[in-house]
């Protein structure tokens, strides 16, 4: 079984700080996806330090093949001390998933992993161990395909402490309300969205501490292939043609001359939309075999500022959302990049297209390439595999 982790995260920020004291990184290696969440002690600089420290620290060394042991040792002998309790202290919690559908879980004082399968919460397996005067607990498991994999920080469950009766929303409201949010809309960017919501509502929107939530997916490769711009030599248009067509994968053209040149090679009528739902952005057009056919800079370019708003906005954004389902061409390439894509491949022609382009600069400053240079660096921030070829 080959396997792929749909990894998404979201934080808020405690009231009145500007930086969170958690931490996340999301990183891929060749045959594994690892999710490391960090929660430093207090909040604010130093919050922000420890957890960063931590969460860099493991990521490196874990992706460098260090064993359990070194990871701690390490993390307890190079953060610095807290001058008021003398501690070196952050939480974090750590899952690798291999893509033969193994998975290593280790936590470190900070609430449990959530496993929701079929529909319902699972419980893992743990055994515990001491390093370095450390409680350490650490399962492995097999994963199964639909697995919803969730790591929150502290300031989840203890969300709305001190605004009612009780002690915060506890693990076990969290863990009911996601299972629910995850039959609702599957996709890893949802779940944390709607997780980090309900939280900044119970909070009151002045969340009391930093709260992250970390989600990974467990799902079989999804892969968007999207062509833009005419090959450099038309000589080379059957041939991006034909690995636009590659696979099983989800076909994306961007351009109104790259989408007749599509049509033409493959004899299949392009066929312009009448819905004209953004004055901003061009109308789709239908073609057979097509998921979607764009204009290309101006959509590309809304969809770039919705990775990026989606990449770099600290808190829950329910804008962000009405305009990612929103049914513009830019909206839609995102949504399909953001919930129903782990695998993209860029197929990228050099031709100069004179609607855009000047033809006395050369192609690296055009505006087509910044795009596609800005979409392959937020892909990968998102924990994508990207492939480009260029024509």
């Amino acid at each position: 079984m080959t396997i792929r982790g749909d990894c998404a995260c979201k934080s808020l920020i405690k009231f009145r700080e500007e930086l969170c004291g958690d931490k996340v990184e999301l990183l891929r290696t060749e045959d594994s996806y690892i999710m490391i969440l960090a929660d430093g002690m207090g909040s604010g600089v130093k919050a922000n330090i420890l957890a960063t420290l931590t969460a860099k620290i493991l990521g490196t060394m874990f992706l460098k093949g260090a064993s359990l042991e070194e990871c701690v040792e390490t993390i307890v002998s190079t953060l610095p001390v807290c001058q008021v309790r003398h501690v070196a202290y952050s939480t974090f919690s750590i899952l690798q998933v291999s893509k033969d559908g193994l998975a290593y879980l280790v936590e470190f004082d900070n609430p449990a992993c959530l496993l929701i399968r079929d529909g319902s919460v699972r419980t893992i397996p743990f055994s515990c161990r001491e390093i370095a005067g450390r409680r350490i607990k650490e399962a492995r498991f097999p994963v199964r395909i639909g697995d919803t994999y969730i790591l929150v920080s502290d300031g989840v469950i203890h969300a709305g402490v001190g605004r009612g009766p009780g002690f915060g929303w506890s693990w076990d409201n969290m863990a009911a309300y996601a299972v629910k949010q995850a039959a609702d809309s599957p996709a890893a960017s949802r779940i944390a969205h709607a997780i980090c919501q309900a939280a900044w509502r119970l909070y009151g929107g002045r969340p009391g501490d930093d709260t992250t939530v970390a989600v990974m997916r467990i799902t079989p490769a999804r892969i968007v292939n999207l062509m833009t711009g005419p090959p450099k030599d038309p000589a080379d248009d059957c041939q991006i043609v034909a690995a636009l067509m590659e696979g099983d994968a989800r076909r994306i053209v961007c351009g109104g001359t790259t989408a007749t040149i599509v049509s033409r090679i493959l004899n299949k009528a392009l066929i312009p939309s009448l819905d004209f739902p953004d004055p901003d952005i061009p109308p789709t057009a239908h073609m057979e075999g097509m998921d979607l056919v764009t204009e290309g800079v101006l959509t590309l370019n809304r969809t770039v500022s919705l990775l990026r708003r989606y990449t770099e906005h600290p808190e829950p954004d329910e804008a962000f959302f009405i305009e990612l389902d929103k049914q513009n061409g830019g909206s839609r390439i995102a949504r399909i990049l953001i919930e129903d894509c782990t695998d993209l491949t860029l197929l990228v022609g050099r031709g100069i297209n004179m609607a855009h382009q000047n033809p006395d600069l050369p192609f690296d400053l055009g505006a087509r390439q910044m795009l596609v240079e800005q979409l392959v660096h937020l892909m990968q921030a998102m924990g994508r595999q990207v492939t480009i070829t260029y024509y």
